[in-house]
This record gives structure tokens, sequence and C-alpha cells, in this order.
């Protein structure tokens, strides 16, 4: 019989995430150095596949914080966690780590124990302040970001002309009501894609955008000894090269159905600010920082590549409104586009 019951989970049958959290918490305490208080497991409502999270204290020079682990995270996620909480600043945009690693025993594992906000996200409660916090964060995320890591990779690509083709072909079976005007769109689209992918993929490449940029993953951070009072971003598995547009307009378009709920804030034109004002305050020339002057012709190009894929995963995004929404959005922007 083995005596590593975490190293007989992970090479047997798949275990269940509460199961693995359970076998290696002895092996979490040990690398935290008997900082680490009683562990309470639980399975958040948006959490997927092999994750667990667990609250505990964390005891240290007689300070007791309250923490959040996470295990298993992705390397990603894990790296970039680690590195901006380590980015020096009292205004840190992402929570502060008390301990992380790579390995848990003998098993290859990242985790990360962190400090535990009180409240919830602010998707429970969303405001126009919040919202607006929320993009501040975003904002000096990009910064913060950029001084742990220089900008040393290329963006996703996607192949945007197969998914618009694809869009059109997927709208003749998909029993819309809109069809006739989803055809025309999507057509318009075709027609003005060599040109309007041209002046997209020429875009500066100047941030290391979020990628999940929405309320769910923001939290408000009370001041600390130590911290700045401010709104914190989440969950960062989705970090990649980019231009910030592509962040606000992720934000802009999960309201598409919904726009009372944003209160008036336009993600796009609230970032475009916080960005030109910091870029001010840091004595920045103006054409050097992270500020466009088209930034806009930025937003409807990804507007308009983000409706033209909606009719693809009906499944999840094709409630009528939303489907309706992002019709109105890819014909107002059409006649913008590059061409």
């Amino acid at each position: 019989m083995s005596v590593d019951p975490a190293h007989d989970l992970l090479h047997g049958a798949p275990p269940d995430a509460d199961t693995l959290a359970h076998a290696l918490a002895p092996a979490l305490r040990d690398s935290c150095r008997g900082c680490l208080g009683d562990i309470r497991w639980f399975r958040a409502a948006w959490q997927r596949g092999g994750a667990a999270t667990g609250l505990a204290d964390w005891s240290e020079s007689g300070r007791v914080t309250p923490v959040l682990i996470k295990m298993p995270l992705g390397p990603a996620e894990h790296r970039w966690t680690q590195a901006l909480s380590r980015a020096g600043d009292r205004a840190l945009p992402t929570p502060r780590v008390l301990a992380s690693g790579t390995t848990l025993g003998h098993i290859d594992l990242c985790w990360v124990v962190m400090e535990r906000l009180p409240g919830g996200p602010l998707s429970q409660r969303l405001t126009a302040q919040g919202l607006e916090d929320m993009l501040a964060a975003a904002a000096d995320f990009y910064h913060a970001a950029a001084r742990v890591r220089p900008i040393d990779l290329p963006p996703p690509q996607h192949d945007w002309p197969r998914l618009i083709h694809r869009a059109r072909e997927a709208v003749r079976q998909s029993g819309l009501p809109d069809v006739h005007r989803w055809r025309d769109a999507l057509r318009r689209l075709e027609h003005v894609l060599p040109d309007t992918l041209a002046r997209w993929n020429a875009r500066r490449v100047c941030v290391w955008c979020h990628g999940d940029l929405h309320p769910g993953n923001a939290l408000h951070r009370p001041a600390t000894p130590d911290l700045d009072a401010r709104c914190v971003l989440i969950d960062l598995a989705l970090v990649h090269a980019g231009h910030w547009v592509e962040d606000a307009v992720y934000l802009e378009r999960l309201y598409w159905g919904k726009p009372e709920m944003l209160h008036g804030v336009k993600p796009v034109t609230v970032l475009g600010r916080l960005i030109r004002d910091r870029d001010h305050a840091a004595g920045i020339a103006h054409g050097q920082g992270l500020a466009d002057d088209d930034y806009g012709a930025l937003a409807d190009i990804r507007r308009a590549l983000a409706a033209g894929v909606v009719p693809l995963d009906l499944d999840n995004e094709g409630h009528q409104k939303y489907t309706h929404a992002a019709l109105d959005v890819l014909e107002k922007v059409l006649p913008r586009l590059p061409h």
C-alpha cells in the first residue's frame, strides 16, 4: 500500500478536486512553513474542471491574515498571479500572494495562497462606480504587467475569414428571427474583411490584456498598512499580448443584451480616458504611451468581429435579446469599417 495517497490519486483514476485537495493539504501546510491554519475547502458555482479553493488563516509575525488557496492552477495563471504580487507597488492591481509553488510533496502542481478580501465580486452589486473602479484596475494592471514582463509574445491568432464564413453558414440553419438581416450583415462584413483585418493586424501590441475582464473577476480591497484601498483583478489564466480595446470590448459585449447593467458607463471611452490620464501623470509624451488617437476605430473592428461570430455559439449566446443586440451592433459599425 502506498504511503503517498496524493501520488496514488494522480497516477490512478482521475481524482475530483475536493479529494485531491484534502490529500495534498498536509504537503501544502509543510510548504507554508507552519503559517497556514486549518483549511476549509469548497467548490464555487463558477469553478470548472479540477480546481479546488480553500479558506484559511495565515499567521506570521503576530499578524493573522485571511487567505484564499487555489490549486491546481495553470502555469500562466500561476506565473502572472505570483509576478504581479511582487510588483512593489502600494496600489497592487491584483491580490497579494503570501506563498506559492509549482510542486507539493513529489507532485508537479501549481498552487497559490493569496490574501482573502472581504465581500464578494463586484458582480454581486454592480454599480457605475464599481465598473469605473474595475476599469481603473485594468489600466493599472497594464502598467504593472509591463513592468514585470515586456510584451514579448505575439497576440493570439484567429482565422477570422473562416469564422465569419462559418457564421454565414450557421445562420442558414439557425432559425434566427432576423435571418435575412444576419445574412446581409455577414455578407457585407466578408466584403470589407480584407481591409478591416489589415488594419486590425497592424494595431499596436502594447499591453498584456487581462483576457477575462468582467465584474465577477473584480474585488475591492480595503486599505491595509502596506497596501492602498482599491479594486483588484483576479483569475489571470487568459492573460495575453494585445491592445487594451480587446478587454474593453469584451466587457462591453457581455452586456449587449442588457445595456442598462452598465449604468451608462462606456467601457472603451472610460478605459481610454484612464489610460490617457496615466500616461500624462507619468510624463509620457502623446503617442508614446498606451493611449491611441484611433482607438475608437480599433474598437469598432473588434465589435464587428465579436458580433460576426455570435451565430457560431448560439448554445451559449443564443438568448434572443443578446443575438438581436449583437446584430444591431454589427449593422451600426459596418459603415465605419475600413474598406
